[in-house]
């Protein structure tokens, strides 16, 4: 990235394009990048900023100040414009300064007489504010974050070959997830996050890929549109669903830098859409922890807006932001919330589809590792375009569980409630919470707990069984919206179980 990034600064300034906008938070990188090609076409560099004036710099030592050191956003322009040198001029923060009528209009007039100059003028800052009557005249260029080559160059060169006050052992699953996890910061984020997780114990190793990924909740919390959801459920903590379990496994290689040169894209993400109570925003979470990736959850609450433009400002918000951080899980919790009834008119001038439509674009061009789950307990009013195959990998329907899947999420919630399974009649529970969901049941047990420590004695089946018979499941409440979801489902979706929900024969 790096590489591509000088690349292009090198032949715009060779190519006499005179402003350009470089848009990092890491100047320090930037002007690093920009010095080389300095050097490669023999020019000198001079920096501005409105604390220390105009002064000439190598890179890396302390700035030499010029003759008349101008201060003033104003009279450096002047002095740009005026100078004979054929020079490389860096402005730091610039942006801040151009809405002064004078200062954009010698902008726009320094654009010009710059042309027959061999002088370019590079604005340095970290955030892209571009008034329309300089549209024409500035050149837009991002310097990327550190990708996976550079994170492992720091890892690899200045952390782990500089290693004498504390041990390294990382195994090359270890080090790969770990170089994904810093991923998403920058240069000194990621040195500083490695440095805390050596601090923490004096060792690098593969418990400190959790100590990392928290250097990134800080840039989540910032953004407003999206959550930061820390989990510690495990993959284990759900019952049943062995074909999607399959289907993620196989899913959680394809991120790795082998399965590029394999010739694998990077998954997309999958639509879980079913009968409430049946796992599906568990299954989200634990998805990440399962993969060692930082979850975040988007609220499409949040991207909407009274005010014009603002909704489809949140969404590239959103997008730019997970994009930053990959690789990650974004879940997009009941999302038919958000786009239902798209086919029909929604009365809010055209902003649920203009915030669809970018979505859409984002999900099916994006390269960066951004797995999306996106949850749904309805989806008959769902646009179809977001259903089409190619935006996500794929779409599961996630039923009732089964009697064995039963039997299995019955122990797992009396394990977390620190109960032995073996010492219950699970069988039975099972056989009798036909048509029961996965939240129900956790229900029955806990309210089974509370009857048992009213009356200050050990839990038995017999108080599951109770609050199973008195409890009115949601498929029957719902037994019409139930089967019509099954009958959606037969021919667009994937069931996530082998052995899936058959009340008939149970």
């Amino acid at each position: 990235m790096s590489h591509q990034f000088a690349t292009e600064i090198d032949e715009l300034i060779r190519a006499r394009y005179t402003m350009l906008y470089v848009v990092t938070w890491e100047e320090h990188r930037a002007r690093k990048l920009i010095g080389s090609v300095a050097d490669k076409q023999q020019k000198p560099v001079y920096q501005w900023s409105i604390t220390n004036g105009l002064y000439t710099a190598n890179i890396d030592n302390a700035p030499m100040s010029v003759d008349s050191n101008p201060r003033q956003p104003l009279e450096v322009l002047q002095k740009i414009q005026t100078d004979e040198n054929e020079a490389i001029y860096i402005l730091h923060d610039f942006y801040r300064f151009w809405e002064e009528p004078d200062v954009g209009r010698k902008l726009l007039d320094l654009s010009r007489s710059l042309k027959s100059s061999r002088k370019t003028v590079i604005i340095m800052g970290p955030v892209l504010n571009l008034p329309e009557e300089l549209e024409k005249s500035v050149t837009i260029v991002d310097l990327p974050l550190p990708d996976y080559n550079a994170i492992d160059h720091l890892l690899t060169n200045k952390i782990i070959k500089s290693a004498r006050n504390f041990t390294v052992n990382l195994n090359p699953e270890e080090k790969d997830k770990l170089i994904k996890a810093a991923i998403g910061l920058t240069y000194d984020e990621a040195e500083n996050a490695f440095a805390r997780a050596i601090i923490d114990d004096g060792t690098l190793n593969g418990d400190d890929i959790n100590i990392v990924l928290e250097e990134k909740v800080q840039i989540i919390r910032k953004s407003g549109v999206l959550e930061y959801c820390p989990v510690d459920e495990s993959i284990s903590t759900v019952g049943g669903m062995d074909i999607l379990k399959e289907w993620l496994n196989k899913r959680e290689r394809a991120f790795g830098e082998n399965a590029r040169r394999y010739g694998l894209p990077q998954p997309r993400g999958i639509l879980l859409m079913g009968v409430q109570g049946c796992g599906k925003s568990l299954l989200a979470k634990t998805i990440a922890t399962s993969w060692s990736l930082p979850l975040l959850r988007l609220d499409m609450s949040r991207i909407f807006q009274e005010y014009i433009g603002s909704s489809e400002q949140n969404m590239r918000k959103a997008m730019k932001i997970a994009e930053s951080i990959a690789p990650v899980v974004l879940w997009i919790d009941e999302i038919e919330k958000a786009f239902s009834g798209m086919t029909g008119n929604s009365g809010d001038g055209g902003t649920t589809s203009r915030v669809l439509g970018s979505f859409l674009t984002w999900v099916q061009e994006k390269t960066s590792a951004v797995f999306i789950v996106a949850t749904a307990n309805q989806v008959q009013g769902l646009p179809p375009e977001l259903l089409r195959k190619g935006r996500l990998d794929e779409i599961f329907f996630v039923d009732l569980p089964s009697l064995e899947e039963r039997k299995e999420i019955i122990a797992i919630h009396l394990r977390k409630k620190k109960r032995i399974p073996e010492s219950f009649d699970i069988d039975t529970l099972a056989k009798l919470s036909a048509g029961y969901s996965g939240a129900e049941l956790e229900q029955a047990v806990i309210a089974a707990l509370h009857d048992s420590f009213f009356e200050d004695r050990e839990i038995t089946s017999d108080d599951i069984a109770r609050n199973i018979d008195v409890t009115v499941p949601l498929s029957e409440t719902m037994r019409e919206q139930i089967d019509a979801m099954r009958d959606w489902s037969k021919d667009r979706a994937r069931s996530v179980s082998s052995t899936p929900f058959n009340l008939i024969e149970e």
